[in-house]
């Protein structure tokens, strides 16, 4: 262990989920960003080998607090996890992921006769979120004011269970498809809050000029390979007299590049599209008069 810390000294420090689907996301945004390293089956520490970095693997819900104290100086966690730690103040969001998307709901059995927020009052909640649960009732309670006070159970793992076990009469759960509290004969009357993976950086400063330098390297890499998930490069040719109609499909994120062909009265047209609406973009440039319409995926990029 000494000789751990002793690596770890004068490295910046970049905590990731240790499991489950964020960990896969988080490995391939690492990937995409050339942050190389070799992670031992046995600890939950990587030395980056191409940067002055370790990463830090730990639960999800355990990122915002290292991260708001200082102890790690960039993580990548859900948005949930920083207002159930309570952190808003000591982290910053520095960008979205767009992955890990959901939502954090109060879902009751369908068929019972809790359909409504307000038919909660005075019954029992489990759920794992304690923190947002907690501040969410106490204010309807207080609300209320009629002395009624609504229970929360702090419950760990398989809480859609905590119904049909009569171990509460409603909960409170992150909610991605909706299929396992469907199967449960749960659904949802109220939502909390909606969440996703952000990359967070901690607002106490870093030890020195070199960290601050990697860490703007880091989220300008990522950055980019967010961009480079979420647009294509789009290129075609069309009659100069046709090009207006084309480039209101194709207006880039800041203009499209217009070149001239050796055939007279002919451009070349390249532009940053994205993705989600590629295929109209494309039906309304060949509708245009637009020829050889051509789609270049992109690896990565800095915009």
């Amino acid at each position: 262990m000494d000789l751990l810390s002793e690596s770890l000294k004068g490295r910046l420090l970049f905590a990731i989920p240790k499991k489950g689907r964020l960990y896969e996301k988080c490995i391939e945004l690492l990937s995409g960003a050339d942050i190389q390293f070799t992670r031992s089956n046995r600890l939950d520490i990587a030395l980056s080998r191409n940067h002055n970095l370790a990463l830090v693997f730990l639960p999800a819900s355990d990122i915002p607090r290292f991260v708001g104290e200082g102890n790690v100086a960039l993580g990548i966690t859900g948005q949930d996890m920083i207002a159930e730690a309570a952190v808003e103040n000591l982290v910053t969001e520095v960008l979205p992921l767009g992955f890990g998307k959901c939502r954090l709901q109060i879902q009751t059995p369908e068929r019972g006769p809790l359909q409504k927020v307000e038919d909660l009052a005075g019954k029992t909640i489990a759920t794992s979120f304690e923190v947002l649960s907690g501040k969410f009732f106490s204010k309807l309670d207080e609300q209320r004011g009629d002395g009624v006070s609504t229970k929360v159970e702090y419950l760990d793992g398989s809480v859609e269970a905590a119904c049909t076990l009569g171990v509460a009469d409603a909960i409170v759960d992150l909610v991605e498809s909706g299929e396992t509290m469907r199967a449960a004969g749960l659904h949802a009357i109220h939502t909390l809050m909606t969440s996703e993976a952000v990359l967070i950086q901690s607002n106490k400063k870093v030890q020195n000029e070199d960290q601050e330098l990697l860490i703007k390297k880091i989220i300008s890499r990522i950055r980019g390979v967010m961009a480079a998930k979420k647009y294509v490069l789009c290129n075609y040719n069309i009659e100069r007299k046709h090009l207006d109609a084309a480039i209101k499909y194709t207006p880039g994120r800041r203009a499209p590049t217009v070149s001239p062909l050796e055939n007279e009265g002919w451009v070349a047209v390249s532009s940053m599209v994205e993705r989600k609406q590629l295929a109209e973009s494309m039906d309304g440039l060949e509708n245009s008069g637009a020829h050889d319409i051509l789609v270049i995926a992109l690896d990565n990029c800095r915009v």
